[in-house]
């Protein structure tokens, strides 16, 4: 067993709440534990419809809070990230059947002057008949209105989160399962175990409890708490399909069941269409799309599309479940998507903070509110100021926001043998970061084994090296999406090379 370790904060979970938090922390100076029981990102953080946006939905709520907080974080998240954030123009059609067009103008216009809009263009009528966006859809929609909300890649900015946080000291353990954590004296006695069946001990001042959809497990088995876990689990699925038209906007469509959903293009030559929000009981583990989803997915995008989208042309399907704080709400779509953040703070210490709800594109206001409930149960902060992630880029993200194109370029000046098509893409998933993956590699050949759409061994070393990939998984549908491109045989000779690479690793721990 290893030596007991001493940390200020420790942090169950892995995802963009969990990582968000270690890495504001870290950057505040204080000592940071984040324990991932399976991959970073793996679970609900991966599975979202991958926007940041203000949800223009919950102004039907009366979010407001929740709407302007999230719009305001739109340009702030795409500054910090300009490698996998970008601006995207959405197309809302007016439906007669559904919301009365005024009523979309009125949500419109709030949403263009309620979040400090300052980069993003704002809000235009659009005549479907004169307008390419009118294409593809059936020849009763005739009007249409175009916003502005911001795409990112959900997984990778849980990753890079977490190399930050790693960057600034932080302790990343993935693959690791906090067993128990248990109060004694000041703070926190904790049982870490491993795949591998290694067992190891550390202790922590305060606990933030943020494992998503697990939440309520472990504040019932692991910390043996009595109190309520006020959580109610939502699954949420998506499907891809084929490419189904030519222009690069996306659309939000109202279903006849009052909920909305996207068709949004999706790396290149492919179309994502979701989500659903339906009540999920069992393991969030073994969630996935079901034939009922994925039936009303593609029933529901077949009412906007001349051409009808048909379950035998989904390419791939993937489902995650939303933690939400159990409001009482009696429709899973109403249930709020607002963080909720309860701490216990008994006078003998060993704070522990747990995480209801949230979405991706709050996750940097909801580490600084968790933060500023948990000040007082920390050692006084040593290092940057509260609110330092606003300005602050996360790893390759070093440029600005109009400036991905300029970066394109010089890779392909710095590296003119990467093709065209890979050069754009691992700018947008490493940012500057891609010149230290291609490091002195002078050819295709020196970038070591081609696995197949374009993933070189040297790309895999990097993944392994410096974002915690161990699993062809990790590499192929969360640090990228190449399992689109690549066939069965070729993710199983990944998979078996990342096995045969982290051989030496599982030797010397023996």
């Amino acid at each position: 067993m290893e030596a007991e370790r001493q940390y200020d904060l420790a942090v169950i979970g892995g995802g963009i709440n969990g990582c968000g938090i270690a890495r504001d922390a870290a950057g505040r100076g204080w000592s940071v534990l984040l324990c991932e029981q399976a991959d970073l990102g793996g679970g609900t953080s991966s599975a979202s419809t991958k926007l940041i946006h203000g949800g223009l939905r919950y102004l039907e709520h009366r979010e407001f809070r929740l709407v302007r907080e999230a719009l305001l974080e739109r340009e702030v998240i795409w500054r910090m990230a300009p490698h996998i954030v970008w601006p995207l123009r959405f197309v809302l059609p007016h439906n007669r059947g559904q919301r009365p067009a005024w009523l979309l103008r009125a949500g419109l216009f709030l949403y263009d002057h309620l979040g400090g809009r300052r980069l993003l263009p704002k809000t235009r009528t659009v005549q479907l008949r004169h307008d390419p966006a009118g294409v593809p859809l059936k020849p009763e929609f005739t009007l249409a209105f175009e916003y502005s909300d911001c795409w990112v890649e959900d997984s990778r900015m849980v990753v890079l989160n977490a190399r930050d946080a790693a960057d600034r000291g932080a302790a990343v353990l993935t693959r690791t399962r906090v067993a128990s954590a248990v109060r004694d004296g000041d703070g926190w006695a904790l049982t870490l175990t491993d795949e591998h069946g290694g067992r190891r001990t550390a202790r922590a001042r305060a606990l933030v409890n943020a494992a998503g959809p697990w939440v309520g497990e472990v504040l019932s088995t692991v910390m043996r708490s009595n109190a309520p876990a006020t959580v109610r689990l939502v699954q949420g699925s998506h499907v891809v399909v084929r490419r189904i038209y030519e222009h690069d906007r996306c659309y939000i469509f109202q279903n006849a069941d009052g909920r909305i959903f996207f068709a949004i293009p999706y790396e290149t030559d492919f179309t994502l269409i979701g989500t659903t929000d339906f009540d999920y009981k069992g393991d969030p583990a073994d969630v996935h799309a079901t034939a009922e989803e994925i039936g009303y997915i593609c029933r529901a995008a077949s009412e906007y599309f001349v051409k009808p989208v048909t379950p035998d042309e989904v390419v791939w399907s993937y489902s995650g479940v939303r933690p939400l704080y159990d409001d009482g709400a009696s429709a899973a779509q109403e249930a709020t998507r607002d963080y909720v953040l309860k701490l216990e703070a008994p006078g003998g210490g060993g704070a522990v903070l747990s995480v209801f709800g949230g979405k991706i594109t709050t996750y940097r206001r909801l580490a600084e509110a968790a933060l500023a409930r948990l000040a007082p149960h920390l050692p006084a902060a040593q290092g940057l100021a509260s609110g330092w992630t606003a300005s602050a880029p996360l790893p390759g993200g070093d440029f600005p926001p109009d400036g991905f194109d300029a970066e394109v370029a010089r890779l392909s000046a710095r590296a003119p043998f990467l093709p065209p098509a890979l050069a754009r893409r691992l700018v947008r998933a490493y940012g500057t970061c891609a010149a230290a993956l291609v490091g002195e590699a002078g050819s295709m050949e020196a970038m070591g084994r081609d696995f197949g759409a374009g993933l070189t061994q040297a790309e895999v070393d990097y993944l392994m090296r410096e974002e915690w990939a161990t699993r062809a998984a990790d590499v192929v549908w969360r640090r990228s999406k190449l399992g689109l491109r690549l066939g069965a045989q070729q993710i199983e000779a990944l998979d078996a090379a990342m096995a045969a690479a982290r051989a030496p690793d599982r030797a010397a721990v023996a």
